[in-house]
């Protein structure tokens, strides 16, 4: 890891903080876009992607390091946004259902607009924030990244992410690291089809090592469908089927955020296998990262990926940024790159030479890619 020195500034202090409130700032153009309609409905996407892409050019990286041994009484108001945030977004998503479906101002395209805009708060807003709060041993986050998840009816991902994802990610078993040359669209039915199954499996490996069924009430699956029945129900209730409509709208939405970003984060980043179903140890370099400081800001340093995968449950205001030699670099932000992926040809042509590029630095001694491309186990020659 670099051996950067730590930051001087005082982290227990709200305004040092503050810079990753950006998120709030969605919130009153929700409303706007709500009452006003028209052009203001679009206005929640271009604050989410080209405004943040904008300051990241603005503002450029940010690699300074925090301390890690940062007391956690000082990162109090770096928590507190992301355990409000479930309120927040539940009242948005719902307060819009009940709204749209009790006016008559607004016509079919800006009502569809402005929900797209609220699945871009919810998949990028949202998911990023349950996903700080599953890593946690609080019982209380862990419940409100349970009901952020089941808002966008996704619950599964708490498992996928940590019994699956974090164990074997770039190995053919994590269906989130993204194959060399596979396109973003290809990717995404394919992960909605993996997903759910895998995380299934793994939670029933679980039950079985402590002698129990796949339908003990352990199963966490249980309160996965619980919570998700719920906000259908409830969506149905404030809007009838256009309100239950306008909320699977937006969960679809959220979950594309989601995906775009899984596959932006491990794009043909895969592990070394070392035979017998081995494969080497998650390093940084099996992560791409962006150091830009608005993105960060507003994704809770995400992008500080292979730090997350190093210490999964420290909290992201204590991240730490890697070097170019020590973990691979995007040119942009996360906003810039999940737009970037939506155009496969123009995403190919700008990662599929960082990708060569990396696999020559770290594992010349690899001459058949074929299999780690395909997401097969490769085979030894001779074997």
């Amino acid at each position: 890891m670099t051996d950067a020195s730590p930051s001087a500034t005082p982290m227990r202090s709200l305004r040092h903080a503050l810079p990753f409130w950006l998120s709030l700032g969605m919130i009153p153009l929700a409303i706007l876009g709500a009452t006003v309609g028209g052009w203001t409905t679009a206005l929640l996407p271009v604050y989410g992607w080209m405004l943040v892409t904008v300051l990241d050019a603005i503002l450029g990286l940010n690699e300074e390091n925090p301390d890690p041994a940062t007391p956690e009484a000082d990162l109090l108001w770096y928590r507190v946004i992301t355990m409000i945030w479930f309120p927040i977004q539940f009242v948005t998503i719902f307060g819009l259902i009940w709204w749209v479906t009790h006016t008559t101002h607004l016509g079919t395209l800006e009502t569809l607009v402005l929900f797209f805009g609220v699945g871009v708060i919810s998949g990028t807003v949202g998911i990023v924030y349950s996903h700080e709060l599953l890593h946690q041993k609080n019982r209380v986050e862990r419940w409100l990244g349970d009901l952020l998840l089941a808002s966008v009816l996704y619950s599964h991902f708490r498992t996928e992410h940590l019994l699956v994802h974090h164990r074997h990610v770039g190995t053919p078993r994590d269906a989130v690291t993204a194959r060399y040359n596979e396109g973003f669209h290809r990717f995404f039915f394919r992960v909605l089809r993996e997903c759910p199954a895998s995380a299934w499996r793994a939670e029933v490996q679980m039950l079985a090592r402590a002698g129990k069924g796949p339908l003990d009430r352990r199963n966490p699956f249980w309160r996965y469908a619980a919570l998700q029945l719920a906000m259908l129900a409830l969506a149905g209730a404030l809007g009838g089927w256009t309100g239950l409509g306008l909320f699977l709208f937006q969960a679809f939405i959220a979950i594309w955020q989601l995906e775009l970003t899984n596959y932006v984060e491990h794009y043909g980043l895969t592990r070394k296998y070392l035979g017998e179903g081995r494969y080497e140890h998650v390093l940084p370099r099996h992560s791409w990262n962006a150091a830009q400081t608005a993105s960060n800001w507003l994704l809770i340093n995400l992008q500080r990926h292979s730090d997350h995968h190093y210490k999964p449950d420290r909290r992201f205001p204590l991240l730490q940024t890697y070097s170019e030699d020590e973990a691979p670099q995007l040119p942009f932000g996360y906003p810039a790159m999940t737009t970037m992926a939506m155009i496969p040809p123009l995403w190919r042509r700008r990662m599929n030479p960082r990708v060569r590029a990396w696999r020559k630095k770290y594992y010349p001694e690899i001459t058949d890619w074929k299999p780690y491309n395909r997401g097969d186990t490769p085979v030894p020659r001779g074997a």
